[in-house]
C-alpha cells in the first residue's frame, strides 16, 4: 500500500467534501436539525456528507470497513478501519460560525496510518501518514518550540452533554486562563488537533471525546513533532473519550497539570 499516495487521495475526498458543506451552507435552515440527544445535534448535511465520504473511500480501498459518526457504514472486523466524522463541528455549522471540519483517518488493525482534517472555512487541509512529516496544504507544518505552560496557548473543548467531570474541569480551566496566554474553546477537536500541529496552539485536551474526532488529529500531531496521551500518560486517547496533545516541550508540564485535576 502506497500511503503516500492514497493520503493526497483521501485528501482530494475532504476536499470535495468541505466543498458541500460550504454549498449546503449557503442556504441551511434550521428546520434541518435533528436532535440526537442533549445539545448533539445532527442534520441531512452531516448524513449526505458522511455517504459521499463512505462512497469515495469504498472505491479508494474496498476491503476496509468503516468507524462512522453517523452510522451509515460499518466494521466488521476488518484490518484496515476509516474513521471519519463528516462534520467536526455540527454546531458551529448549524449557526453559520467557523471552524467546522472534515476528518478521515485510517487505521490498520490498532495504529492510525493517514490522517485527514480539512478545516472548509478556511480550506485548510491538513495531513500526515505513517512515517511522514505533517503537511497542511503542500507545506510542511510542525509544532511551537514554546517552552513552558506560561508562553502558551491551550485549546479545549467544553462538556456539550457528559457533565461528570466539570467541576474538576473548570478546576483546570481556570489554571490555564491564569498561567498561560490564554484558553480557546474553537468547537472542533480536529480543527484544535491541527492547530496543534501547525503551532497555533501549544496544546489541546478535551474529555468525552470519540474517535472519529481524534483519530485524524491525533496522527497529525505526532507527524508534526508533538505528542499525544489519554489523561493518564497512555496511550488509550482513540477510544478512551479523553485526549491531552502538545508541542514536545510543555508535555509532562501539561499532562500533570490535567492529572491534578482531571484524575
Amino acid at each position: 500500500m502506497n500511503l503516500e499516495q492514497l493520503t493526497a487521495e483521501v485528501c482530494a475526498v475532504a476536499r470535495q467534501t468541505g466543498a458541500f458543506l460550504r454549498s449546503e451552507r449557503e442556504n441551511f435552515s434550521t428546520d434541518r436539525i435533528e436532535v440526537k440527544g442533549l445539545h448533539n445535534f445532527v442534520s441531512d448535511v452531516d448524513k449526505n456528507a458522511e455517504k459521499r465520504i463512505v462512497a469515495a473511500l469504498r472505491k479508494l480501498l474496498p476491503e476496509a470497513g468503516f468507524i462512522a459518526e453517523e452510522g451509515t457504514a460499518e466494521s466488521n472486523n476488518e484490518r484496515f478501519r476509516w474513521v471519519i466524522d463528516p462534520l467536526d463541528g455540527t454546531t458551529n455549522f448549524i449557526h453559520g460560525l467557523p471552524p467546522y471540519a472534515v476528518s478521515i483517518a485510517l487505521m490498520d488493525e490498532n495504529e492510525v496510518v493517514i490522517g485527514v482534517v480539512y478545516e472548509a472555512v478556511g480550506n485548510e487541509c491538513f495531513y500526515a501518514w505513517k512515517g511522514s512529516k505533517a503537511y497542511m496544504n503542500g507545506k510542511e507544518i510542525h509544532v511551537s518550540d514554546a517552552k513552558t505552560i506560561s508562553d502558551s496557548l491551550i485549546g479545549t473543548g467544553f462538556p456539550y452533554y457528559d457533565f461528570h467531570k466539570m467541576q474538576a474541569y473548570m478546576g483546570s480551566l481556570t489554571h490555564f486562563m491564569q498561567n498561560s496566554h490564554g484558553a480557546r474553546r474553537l468547537g472542533s477537536a480536529a480543527t484544535d488537533m491541527a492547530y496543534v500541529a501547525c503551532g497555533r496552539f501549544e496544546a489541546f485536551y478535551e474529555y468525552s471525546l470519540q474517535p472519529w474526532d481524534v483519530a485524524a488529529g491525533a496522527l497529525i500531531v505526532q507527524q508534526a513533532g508533538g505528542k499525544v496521551s489519554d489523561f493518564s500518560g497512555g496511550k488509550n486517547y482513540i477510544f478512551g473519550k479523553e485526549m491531552v496533545c502538545t508541542n514536545a516541550n510543555i508535555y509532562d508540564e501539561f499532562l500533570n497539570v490535567v492529572r491534578k485535576f482531571l484524575q
